[in-house]
């Protein structure tokens, strides 16, 4: 699974940590999260994230 990265604020969403206070559980694909998720930084929507190049 790839990791994601807000363009605003910079936060990696791994999907292997997951975000478990916005009820996200480890192992959570960042396409499976709920369209209405947002950053637990900056508040931005999953439009504002880009996939990251390992």
């Amino acid at each position: 699974m790839k990791k994601y990265r807000c363009k605003v604020c910079g936060y990696v969403y791994d999907p292997a940590e997951g975000d478990p206070d916005s009820g996200a559980a480890p192992g959570t694909d960042f396409k499976d999260l709920p369209e209405d998720w947002l950053c637990p930084l900056c508040g931005v929507g999953k439009d504002q994230f880009e996939e990251v190049e390992d």
